[in-house]
């Protein structure tokens, strides 16, 4: 069984306490569950309802599962086992996470730095297959590591359009340019779901399924927790979380996020993204700071300071003011 908890300490667990009964009585956590775009209020409805497709991912992209799975069969028939993915943002760091925690290698270029690319063209060109991630198309730093991969998979002699895999927008640029040249795949995603929130997507699908993850396996995880999130219950970590994230009064806008055993490898830099690219609208921004437990931050007890624990099995000391989230999966399929 997949499980979520949460413990609150000081001005977070006051938050909790002050905010909790308003997201119940609105009904918020059912009525994220039901894509309800009114959420937001009427100035932000109609942005709002074109960007909800992640709340049911785990049973729309169930689609997706065959077709990656026939696409690694036919590259590990040919000797191609090592997958190569260009992508930046929401595109790149939850197919990081997801590989890493499931101990399958993914080598992801997220960066326009030669050193970065030359590294990853030094070896294995003949076993590998680059995945292109681009929400719009048109990435310029994802189009740019594209390019070289492809020209050195000319240089080795392999015809770069039997190891181009490209996940994209449907109708964006990149999906009419590959389509057009004959790239070996072409995975389209949910137009509604933004960047950031595509790991159930073809985003953050194809790269891991291609690499040797269960992804399957990832869509029956979301699934397991879902309707716990969406409950109007006190006991919901996630209206928990939010209520204190955002909550403190006076606000503590600096999270400190250190990792002490969550399992889950890289966990505080996806989420720093997450926080720090969904956040900032009226004045009301949260600045994620990842740190390494034992960090001079995670014990300073400054006023604007939220202490984010992310915790395993093991006993951790709660902090003065903040959090501890912790949660396993289903211990059959880990």
């Amino acid at each position: 069984m997949s499980t979520l908890g949460l413990t609150a300490t000081g001005a977070a667990l006051e938050a909790i306490d002050r905010h909790l009964p308003a997201l119940l009585q609105d009904r918020v956590a059912s009525r994220l569950g039901a894509q309800d775009a009114d959420l937001w209020g009427a100035p932000a409805r109609d942005e709002a309802a074109k960007r909800l497709g992640w709340i049911d991912l785990f049973e729309d992209s169930r689609a997706l599962v065959p077709h990656i799975a026939q696409l690694t069969r036919e590259l590990r028939a040919e000797g191609v086992d090592r997958v190569l993915l260009a992508g930046m943002g929401g595109s790149s760091l939850a197919p990081e996470v997801i590989a890493a925690t499931a101990g399958v290698e993914l080598e992801v270029l997220d960066s326009t730095d030669p050193f970065q690319v030359s590294r990853a063209l030094e070896r294995d060109l003949e076993r590998t297959v680059l995945v292109v991630s681009s929400k719009s198309g048109s990435t310029v730093e994802t189009d740019s590591q594209r390019r070289v991969v492809e020209a050195a998979f000319r240089d080795a002699g392999i015809d770069p359009r039997t190891r181009l895999v490209a996940v994209t927008d449907p109708g964006s640029p990149l999906h009419a340019a590959c389509e057009s040249a004959g790239w070996r795949a072409v995975f389209t995603a949910d137009p509604t779901v933004g960047g950031r929130f595509s790991a159930l997507t073809a985003f953050g699908l194809v790269p891991t399924g291609l690499a040797g993850v269960d992804v399957a396996a990832l869509l029956d995880d979301a699934e397991a927790v879902l309707d716990l999130l969406i409950a109007d219950d006190e006991d919901n970590p996630g209206l928990q979380l939010g209520a204190a994230l955002g909550g403190t009064r006076p606000l503590r806008d600096k999270l400190v996020f250190a990792d002490h055993g969550s399992g889950i490898a890289g966990l505080p830099a996806w989420i720093e993204q997450l926080i720090a690219e969904s956040t900032g609208k009226d004045g009301t921004g949260l600045l994620p700071v990842v740190v390494a437990p034992g960090d001079p931050e995670t014990v300073w007890d400054a006023p604007d300071l939220l202490q984010v624990q992310l915790v395993g099995e093991d006993d951790v000391a709660a902090p003065g003011h903040g959090v501890q989230v912790a949660g396993s999966l289903d211990p059959g399929r880990q």
